[in-house]
């Protein structure tokens, strides 16, 4: 393994390393999604409960079911469903549905974003579940989970309600968090709505319990969370200029701590650190060497644009490392990875970034292969018998 040192004073910055939030939630994650970097974790792994904040869950495969359509096993957003007595009979945030209502799934999906309703996660659920039970439908939840890597959830329910063995973990919220941003962009503007009146029903139950919509510091977004015994939480995300940040709280002790807790994340996430363009894809980095072919180096190349998240204040450098396997062996075809860009910044995590060859690398011819087989037995030589053996 070959480490070079990059003395490029493109690709070497000063910035004090970032202050850790000290936030008050029991549980945190935050990141910065148009870098990956993770700003804070404070116990983001553990399985706890989620409360409403898992109805994001529910929401990624509604919208999933949706993209399929009805005659695919999915649904329609004009459809009508439903509504059975098991869903009717959920408390706490609602719709105030009842079993002679027949609902269409764009409301459902309304009533769950604005107004956090129980009663419309289980008609979704329920339509959506193999055996047409919520049990059912929560058992496939938790599959999915799985398959898109959320490996510390398990769920006992369509909406969070308070069960034995309904956890997720942070780190998995702010997992799907992203993919609804990322994977459904076209449904993403149903988080930042902040009313929604259902047929004139329940008049007090009407407007989005996200604290943060409204204050003009780009949050747009997700859900809010609260039982006993998960305290009170919020997914939420904010966007200002190119950046967005994704965060997750849970464990603080009221609405009015939460609110405080959220907008100091978001101005410390916005403030303390600043996106920095490292390379466009092409850059030549640095060159490696080779053997056994037509040249003796090829050039390491970013494999595409690379941008970091820096400290904004000046202090300590941020360090640039070539680190590949070599000397290299020809043939090289251009585009071929071989090696990384490491940069360290600080206490922030270390950035890895594919380095591509700059040419193709033909092999060489019998003169080229001769030189080299004969510097390789002169260095075994000259290493001593036992080597030379």
């Amino acid at each position: 393994m070959i480490r070079m040192l990059v003395a490029t004073v493109a690709l070497i910055l000063t910035a004090l390393p970032g202050h850790a939030f000290e936030t008050r939630a029991t549980a945190a994650y935050v990141i910065d999604q148009t870098t990956g970097t993770v700003l804070l974790a404070k116990n983001a792994d553990d399985p706890l409960p989620p409360a409403s904040m898992s109805k994001l869950m529910t929401l990624y495969m509604a919208f999933e079911a949706v993209e399929r359509g009805k005659s695919n096993g999915g649904l329609d957003l004009t459809e009508e469903l439903p509504v059975s007595q098991h869903a009717m009979s959920y408390g706490g945030s609602t719709m105030f549905l009842d079993t002679t209502d027949r609902v269409k799934v764009e409301d459902l999906l309304r009533g769950i974003i604005v107004l956090s309703g129980n009663d419309a996660c289980a008609v979704i659920a329920e339509a959506l579940s193999p055996d047409g039970t919520e049990a059912g439908f929560a058992r496939l939840m938790t599959r999915r989970a799985q398959q898109l890597g959320m490996t510390n959830s398990t769920f006992a329910n369509s909406n969070g309600w308070p069960a034995a063995g309904h956890r997720m973990s942070m780190r998995d919220l702010g997992l799907i968090a992203m993919r609804l941003i990322t994977d459904y962009p076209q449904y993403y503007p149903l988080f930042s709505q902040r009313e929604f009146l259902f047929d004139g029903r329940a008049p007090q139950n009407k407007a989005n319990r996200n604290p943060l919509l409204g204050l003009g510091i780009g949050a747009d977004g997700l859900k809010t969370g609260h039982t006993q015994e998960a305290g009170y939480g919020l997914v939420g995300s904010a966007k200002q200029g190119d950046r967005r940040v994704i965060f997750v709280i849970s464990g603080l002790e009221s609405a009015a701590a939460r609110a405080q807790e959220s907008e100091a994340i978001v101005n410390w996430a916005f403030r303390q650190f600043a996106q920095r363009e490292m390379g466009s894809a092409g850059t030549q980095i640095a060159d490696a060497t080779v053997v056994l072919g037509a040249q003796k180096a090829v050039g390491m190349e970013l494999a595409q644009d690379l941008s970091v998240l820096i400290p904004v204040s000046g202090g300590s450098e941020i360090n640039a490392e070539v680190v590949y396997t070599g000397p290299l062996r020809a043939p090289i075809l251009k585009g071929d990875m071989i090696g990384e860009l490491v940069l360290t910044r600080g206490d922030l995590p270390e950035v890895r970034a594919p380095l591509v060859a700059s040419d193709s690398v033909a092999p060489g011819g019998f003169f080229i292969k001769l030189q080299a087989a004969a510097l390789h037995l002169l260095d075994r030589l000259n290493a001593g018998p036992e080597a030379a053996s």
